[in-house]
């Protein structure tokens, strides 16, 4: 459903018992809300599952313009205040892990924790080269021209090979998302700088990375939990989208940390 915050309209899906703890699931970029269909699968019996389109993806509204992090949060915020809900888990992958860590950062007391997953907290420098290349092939070529070098960021090669039934939805979903969408999260991505604050991230916390992650290296995931007291940290044995490659093994940490906040 397409929910009105006042800021843009922005498509959810809200599964699951109603008095339940609700969770709120935030993909990567390029993705959508069928990004975490085996994680709702595993959480909708137990919690109130809502999954959204960020701006510029899927089916929530794609304005031009560059994005930022804390616009990306503000959504959140919106989101949450659209649907009368005071709390939430906040799940994030990727984009949606950045997220999650902006809105500990700068709303805390609208989250009962966070889930941070193959994400990091600061984009170097010549990460912003990078992104800029990355908006470059996508303003001129749309969003074929980046579908194959993503994917082989986002998978290991044996689930390239293996399960093609899964990279071909995650294909569609790459293809799917509207070039102002992309460049406008890309742009946000260029200014990250997360990490010299993250001392002061006081919510439960969950790190989750990929151990062959080529998107994220595992230093980072690693530092970040360092720098948040208190927090937990899972490695599994995939890679960017480590929710769809390790399903089984991602849906049991996020489990056993979700249930221990009750």
């Amino acid at each position: 459903m397409l929910i009105d915050t006042g800021k843009l309209r922005l498509n959810v899906l809200d599964e699951g018992p109603r008095g339940a703890p609700a969770v709120l699931m935030s993909h990567s970029l390029a993705a959508s809300v069928e990004m975490w269909e085996p994680q709702a699968a595993a959480l909708r019996d137990e919690f109130r599952v809502l999954r959204y389109d960020t701006r510029g993806h899927g089916a929530s509204e794609a304005p031009d313009g560059a994005y930022s992090l804390p616009m990306l949060c503000a959504d959140v915020i919106a989101l949450l205040d659209a649907l009368a809900i005071e709390r939430v888990h906040f799940v994030g992958l990727s984009l949606g892990g950045m997220t999650a860590m902006g809105l500990a950062l700068e709303h805390r007391t609208r989250l009962a924790s966070i889930t941070a997953a193959c994400c990091t907290a600061q984009t170097p420098e010549a990460g912003v080269a990078l992104w800029d290349e990355r908006i470059a092939v996508a303003r001129a070529q749309g969003m074929t021209a980046l579908v194959e070098a993503t994917l082989g960021r986002w998978f290991t090669p044996a689930m390239l090979d293996t399960r093609t039934a899964e990279i071909a939805a995650v294909r569609r979903m790459i293809l799917n998302t509207p070039v102002t969408g992309y460049i406008g999260c890309c742009e946000a991505l260029k200014g990250l700088a997360y990490r010299d604050h993250l001392q002061s991230v006081e919510v439960p916390a969950l790190f989750i990375a990929g151990r062959e992650d080529a998107a994220v290296p595992l230093a980072a995931m690693q530092d970040m939990h360092g720098r948040v007291a208190g927090s937990r940290y899972v490695e599994l044995p995939g890679a960017h989208l480590a929710n769809l490659e390790c399903a089984a093994a991602f849906n049991a940490a996020l489990l056993e940390f979700l249930r221990a906040q009750d």
